[in-house]
């Protein structure tokens, strides 16, 4: 028997033990224990060595080395596993409980030995390394997510969090996994363990401790490294259940302070932190109007086009961090741009003229530039965008990538930039006569251009509404009131919207020049049309415009509010140029 089952053969290297650390390196130490811990607490496989079959002539086996009958005698014992797997009983409460307590008992002697041997960290490390494996053994909880509830109950959430202000940071990126875990949006739990779960972390002040363990990693570590990126999900995960908690984040943190300061590191290749960085950095933004003006306060405008003038010329590394990176950083740009401040920003750090270079010279930048101009200029307070747009030579760029056919996008947000020069440029100011000069130039011929994509929308947008007659003929009556909406949103997606914001051009050119509008009306009637069809378009656009009171947004002095009453007070504004534009038609 014994020369059956005979030991396996080890490695010299294996059998050694590592050399003890210095007295007065605790973590060092702490992680020496870990490596020097009995078999009971590691995977036993792991000391084997996995060596290929070699047969005699020095290749490898075509098979896998077994006869017929013993691959049926391990499939019938891997199907036997599997089974066995299915019926294991999740964790009861009395073993959460029981789990729950070891977990307190572990963080308590930890404190009690570091405590009595602070000088001495030979003798506090074991309790580290128990610490370390009760920690780990809570991951568990992520199978059953019904538990969240009881859990919280037994008040370990606080323990948990406060446990990343531990003095080794091993034990505190240790809590950071489990956390990330717990909160994924894939865990299957139902909304009020969830919710539970997340009231009790933010109760505990998880995003403060958070930030603030951030400050402490050191990302030349594999292992702070990885902690890192843990923390950023984390607080991904925090907003994807809830997202005021991204406001909260920004509030109660300096978290935007961390990510910019990351973002701008100098790196031989963009790492996966910075682009989690950028990306983060985008969804808080994205959410909030407090964290677009935030962003703008500190400066995150000039960061963010720094960040991504590199770009101007060349492209980022193709399906890699580097592309991800830049594809958020634009779409955090892209949404600070929206906001007062965040124009006046862009405007001061020459972010107009960095997006016209790359519209005239950039590749993949080329379309992104264009998405934010046209974000820069969207509103009623954008006057100093525009202007700047027309005083810098961008409208030369602009018209040149128009004429080009650019893909459907990319022509959306071009549509978008004349129909806000065109609302913003003061009458007979030297930046509007020089627009208009454009559409005008060379016979018109950018008008023509307008009339031949407003066909390609208007046969889309035909072709819905032919789907959406049938849908109407079969509906009951309580159908037609409740699908109107829905109905509405087809044809938007259909390109509606685009049809929309064309028609208003064609509106703004046609209501200051004659030619223009005799010439629009030879081209429609060429295919049919006349200028009513225009006007037909304006007024629903204009019906379909939320024209609430601003009253209705609230009197408070938040930035919510605020925002909610600019917001009302433009669609009115805007209301009232479709008007006057369909009364001049």
């Amino acid at each position: 028997m014994d020369d059956f089952f005979k030991k396996p053969t080890f490695p010299a290297s294996s059998l050694k033990r590592k050399q003890p650390p210095a007295a007065d390196d605790p973590t060092e130490a702490y992680k020496a224990l870990k490596l020097d811990r009995p078999a009971e607490d590691a995977d036993a496989s792991a000391a084997f060595v996995d060596e290929p079959f070699i047969d005699e002539e020095g290749g490898r086996f075509e098979g896998s080395g077994l006869t017929e009958e013993q691959s049926q005698i391990l499939d019938f014992m891997d199907q036997n596993d599997a089974e066995q797997d299915q019926t294991i009983d999740r964790m009861t409460i009395p073993q959460l409980k029981k789990l729950a307590l070891k977990f307190e008992r572990a963080i308590s002697k930890n404190h009690e030995m570091r405590a009595k041997f602070l000088d001495h960290p030979q003798k506090f490390m074991e309790s580290e390394a128990d610490l370390d494996a009760e920690i780990k053994g809570l991951t568990i909880l992520g199978e059953t997510p019904e538990l969240f509830s009881e859990f919280v109950k037994l008040g370990c959430i606080r323990s948990l969090v406060n446990l990343l202000a531990h003095e080794n940071t091993d034990i505190a990126i240790d809590v950071v996994e489990v956390l990330r875990e717990l909160t994924d949006e894939d865990t299957d739990a139902a909304d009020e363990d969830m919710k539970a779960l997340i009231d009790a972390l933010m109760e505990a002040e998880i995003m403060d401790m958070l930030t603030q363990n951030l400050s402490r990693l050191d990302e030349s570590q594999d292992v702070d490294r990885s902690g890192v990126y843990h923390t950023l999900s984390i607080f991904e995960n925090l907003a994807a259940h809830d997202p005021a908690l991204a406001e909260t984040a920004v509030r109660t943190t300096t978290i935007l302070q961390w990510i910019l300061k990351r973002l701008q590191v100098k790196e031989a290749s963009t790492s996966q932190n910075k682009q989690y960085a950028a990306e983060l950095l985008a969804i808080l933004v994205q959410s909030s109007y407090l964290n677009r003006v935030k962003l703008a306060e500190l400066d995150g405008v000039d960061v963010l086009l720094r960040l991504l003038s590199p770009y101007r010329k060349r492209d980022p590394a193709k399906g890699g961090e580097e592309e991800e990176m830049m594809e958020n950083g634009f779409d955090a740009l892209c949404s600070v741009v929206e906001e007062v401040p965040g124009k006046d920003k862009f405007v001061e750090a020459e972010g107009v003229e960095l997006c016209l270079i790359m519209i005239k010279e950039g590749k993949m930048s080329k379309a992104r530039a264009v998405k934010v101009v046209d974000h820069a200029t969207s509103g009623r307070q954008s006057v100093v965008v525009a202007t700047k747009i027309v005083d810098a030579g961008g409208l030369k760029a602009v018209f040149s990538m128009f004429m080009k056919r650019p893909d459907g996008e990319t022509m959306e947000h071009i549509l978008g930039i004349f129909a806000s020069l065109l609302r913003l440029l003061p009458l007979d100011s030297p930046p509007r006569i020089r627009t208009m000069a454009k559409f005008t130039e060379k016979d018109y011929e950018k008008l023509v251009r307008l009339v031949e994509l407003r066909r390609e929308y208007a046969a889309r947008v035909g072709q819905a509404e032919r789907r959406i007659a049938k849908q109407k003929a079969q509906a009951t009556e309580e159908d037609l009131k409740e699908r109107e909406p829905e109905w509405y949103l087809q044809k938007i997606d259909a390109g509606l919207y685009c049809l929309q914001i064309l028609d208003t051009v064609l509106a703004w050119i046609c209501a200051e020049d004659d030619g223009a509008k005799a010439k629009l009306n030879a081209l429609l009637t060429e295919e049919g049309k006349d200028i009513g069809h225009v006007r037909a378009v304006l007024q629903e656009f204009m019906e379909n415009i939320d024209d609430t009171t601003a009253d209705e947004a609230g009197d408070e002095a938040d930035g919510a509010a605020a925002k909610a009453r600019e917001t009302m007070e433009d669609a009115t504004e805007q209301k009232d140029m479709l008007q006057t534009l369909i009364h001049l038609l």
